[in-house]
C-alpha cells in the first residue's frame, strides 16, 4: 500500500513539473513571438520612416511654378502699359502705391480666412483662376486709371494663395524637412519669376507689349489645373501662428509679401515697442524698426522710378526687362552665399553692409543720371542695380530678417509683427506717393539720391544696434 502511495505521489510530481515544463516552454515561446513581432514592428517602422525621409519632397509645389512665371514681369508690365498710354511718373507712382495699400488689408482678409475656413487648396485654386481672369482684363484697359485699378485687384487676388501655401508645406511635411521643402518652394518661385522675366524679354523683341498677359493668364490657368490634381487638403491644419515660430517659413512668408498680420495692431502695441527706446537694454527693437522704415521708404522711392527712369533715357521694354533679369539672376545667387555671410559676420553688421553697398549703388545711380542720358544710361544701371537689387538686398534681408525673427520670441509676436507689418507697409506706401512727385517736379537724380540718404540713415540706426540672441531681455 505504501508503494502504491509512493508510486502515485512520485507520478503526480512528475506531471506536475511535465506541465510546469510545457509552461515555461510555451511561455518562451510567447516571448520570443513577441520579440519577434516587435522587432518586426520596429524594422516595419523603420522602413516606412526612411521611405517618407526618401521620397520626394512636397511634389505639389511644381505646381506653382507656372503662377510664379506669370506673376513675374506684372510689376514691370504694369509701368509699362501706363508709361505706352502717355502716363507720367506720377501715374505709375499712383499705380504703386494703390497696390502698396490694398496689400496690407489684403494680408489681413486672408489671413484670417486661412485661419478660419482652413481650405488651402479651394483658396489657391480659386486664386489662380481669379488671377488669370485679371490678367486678361488688362487687354480692355485703355487708360492709366484703369490699368491700376486692375493692378489693385491684382495685389488682393495674389495675395490670397501666400499664407496657405507657407501652411500647407507645414501641414505635408514632416518638421524636420521643413527647411528643404521651403528651400524648393524658394527655389521653385525663384526660377518661375525669373522665367517670366526672360519670356518678356524674348515678348518684347517681336509682339507688342499689350499682349503679353495673353501667354501669362494662360500659365496662371496651368497652375491652377495642376493644383487640382497634385494638392491634396492636410488632415492636420495649423494657424498662421506657426509660421512665425518656424524661421524658414517666416522668410519665405516675408520674402512673398512682406506684411504679415496676426491681428490688426492696436495703439497700446506701437507705445509699447517704441516706449523702450529710452532705454539702452530694451532700446534694439524700436531702432531695427525704425532702420527697417527708412529701408522700405528708399526702396519704394527708388524703385517706383527706375523703370520710368529708363524709359525716359529711350530704353526699349526689352532692355528694360533685361535689366531687371539680370538683377534677378544676380539675386537668386546671392541667397545661396547670404545665409552664410550673415552668421560669420553677424546680423547686425552684415545689414550695416548690405545697407551701405545699396545706398551708394543708388547714390551712383543718381550722379550718373547727371552726367549720362539716352541708352548709354544702360550701362551704370547693368552695373549699380545688379549690385543693389541682387548682392545688396540678399544680405540685407537675410540679416535683417534674422533680427525681426528674433524680436517675434516674447510672447507678443502678434502684436509685434503687426507692428512690424504696418511701419513696412506705410513706408513703402510713402515712398511711392513721394517718389512720384519728387521725380515729376526734380527730376529721376534727385530721387535716387535723396532714396541713398534714406538707406545711409537706416544703416547708422543699424549701426546703433548690439545684437541681442533670441528671447533674451533686450526683446522682452
Amino acid at each position: 500500500m505504501l508503494k502504491v502511495v509512493v508510486e502515485f505521489k512520485v507520478s503526480a510530481v512528475c506531471v506536475l513539473y511535465k506541465h510546469k515544463l510545457n509552461l515555461l516552454m510555451l511561455d518562451m515561446r510567447l516571448k520570443c513571438k513577441e520579440e519577434y513581432l516587435l522587432k518586426d514592428s520596429e524594422n516595419t517602422r523603420k522602413k516606412w520612416l526612411k521611405a517618407v525621409e526618401n521620397r520626394k519632397t512636397a511634389v505639389w509645389i511644381d505646381a506653382i511654378l507656372p503662377f510664379n512665371i506669370a506673376v513675374g514681369p506684372v510689376g514691370i508690365l504694369i509701368q509699362l502699359l501706363i508709361l505706352n498710354l502717355h502716363g507720367t511718373v506720377i501715374d505709375v507712382a499712383f499705380a504703386i502705391a494703390l497696390f502698396s495699400g490694398v496689400g496690407i488689408p489684403a494680408a489681413l482678409v486672408w489671413g484670417f480666412v486661412a485661419d478660419r475656413f482652413q481650405r488651402r487648396k479651394k483658396i489657391i485654386i480659386i486664386s489662380y483662376l481669379v488671377t488669370a481672369a485679371i490678367l486678361v482684363s488688362f487687354l480692355f484697359a485703355n487708360t492709366g486709371y484703369h490699368v491700376s485699378l486692375l493692378y489693385a485687384v491684382f495685389s488682393f487676388v495674389t495675395s490670397a494663395s501666400t499664407t496657405p501655401l507657407n501652411l500647407l508645406i507645414m501641414e505635408t511635411e514632416l518638421k524636420q524637412k521643413w527647411a528643404v521643402a521651403f528651400a524648393k518652394f524658394s527655389m521653385v518661385t525663384s526660377i518661375g519669376q525669373t522665367a517670366g522675366l526672360l519670356l518678356s524679354v524674348g515678348w518684347g523683341l517681336f509682339f507688342s507689349l499689350n499682349y503679353l498677359v495673353i501667354p501669362l493668364a494662360f500659365l496662371s490657368l496651368i497652375s491652377a489645373a495642376l493644383a487640382v490634381l497634385m494638392i491634396k487638403e492636410p488632415s492636420i491644419m495649423f494657424e498662421r501662428q506657426a509660421i512665425v515660430m518656424n524661421k524658414p517659413s517666416f522668410f519665405h512668408r516675408i520674402l512673398a509679401v512682406p506684411v504679415f498680420f496676426l491681428r490688426v495692431p492696436r495703439l497700446n502695441d506701437f507705445k509699447r515697442v517704441f516706449r523702450n527706446i529710452k532705454y539702452d537694454l530694451t532700446r534694439q527693437v524700436p531702432i531695427l524698426y525704425f532702420s527697417i522704415f527708412m529701408f522700405y521708404l528708399a526702396s519704394g522711392l527708388f524703385n517706383t522710378s527706375l523703370v520710368p527712369s529708363l524709359q525716359a533715357n529711350n530704353l526699349s521694354s526689352f532692355l528694360i526687362f533685361l535689366v531687371t533679369t539680370v538683377a534677378m539672376l544676380i539675386q537668386i545667387i546671392s541667397f545661396k552665399y547670404a545665409g552664410p555671410y550673415t552668421e560669420k559676420k553677424s546680423p547686425v553688421k552684415a545689414t550695416v553692409e548690405g545697407l551701405i553697398l545699396r545706398s551708394v549703388c543708388y547714390g551712383l545711380l543718381g550722379v550718373s543720371l547727371y552726367i549720362i542720358s539716352g541708352v548709354l544710361f544702360l550701362v551704370p544701371v547693368l552695373i549699380f542695380y545688379p549690385l543693389a537689387a541682387g548682392i545688396a538686398y540678399s544680405v540685407y534681408y537675410t540679416a535683417s530678417n534674422t533680427m525681426v525673427f528674433n524680436t517675434l520670441h516674447s510672447g507678443r509676436q502678434g502684436s509685434s509683427l503687426g507692428v512690424y507689418s504696418a511701419l513696412v507697409g506705410a513706408a513703402t506706401l510713402m515712398g511711392s506717393l513721394i517718389s512720384g512727385l519728387t521725380s515729376f517736379f526734380l527730376g529721376f537724380s534727385t530721387t535716387f539720391i535723396i532714396a541713398a540718404a534714406c538707406l545711409g540713415c537706416s544703416a547708422w540706426l543699424a549701426s546703433l544696434l548690439q545684437y541681442a540672441k533670441p528671447n533674451s531681455d533686450a526683446n522682452n
